[in-house]
């Protein structure tokens, strides 16, 4: 007998992808979104392809090397590509993978709803240090 909808409909263990479960590797994907700056570099690179500096200012008051470290999880988990070209001075361009394009449409849902909620957020906290 399934005990939850996600058993009962492929009939895999539940646990599995349940991600409040510590198990739950899909804990990995939230984990990585949740980082503070990742949803800012996904966004900014939405356009299309950038190097570092542009990316940099486009993002705001990210640091240099949290930007590379950022850069560098996005690009071992699929989501960002690197790609060098052999010039004279180096050039570095980064862009979103298909995968990482795949979450433009998540997190536009959570950005609308962000600037639709921003009043009642920022008068609770208001209302919290008051």
């Amino acid at each position: 007998m399934p005990t939850s909808l996600l058993e009962e409909n492929d009939g895999t263990d539940a646990s599995a992808k349940d991600v409040l479960s510590p198990d739950c590797p899909s804990r990995i994907v939230f984990g990585r979104i949740g980082e503070r700056w990742t949803m800012f570099v996904i966004l900014a690179l939405e356009p299309g392809p950038m190097r570092f500096t542009a990316l940099k200012a486009r993002v705001g008051v990210i640091t240099p090397k949290v930007l590379t470290e950022t850069l560098r999880a996005l690009e071992g988990d699929g989501l960002v590509s690197r790609r060098a070209f052999v010039e004279s001075p180096p050039r570095v361009e980064y862009a979103l993978t298909p995968l990482g394009r795949s979450l433009l449409e998540p997190i536009a849902a959570m950005r609308a709803w962000a600037e639709a909620h921003v009043p009642e957020v920022l008068e609770s906290r208001d209302r919290a240090l008051s």
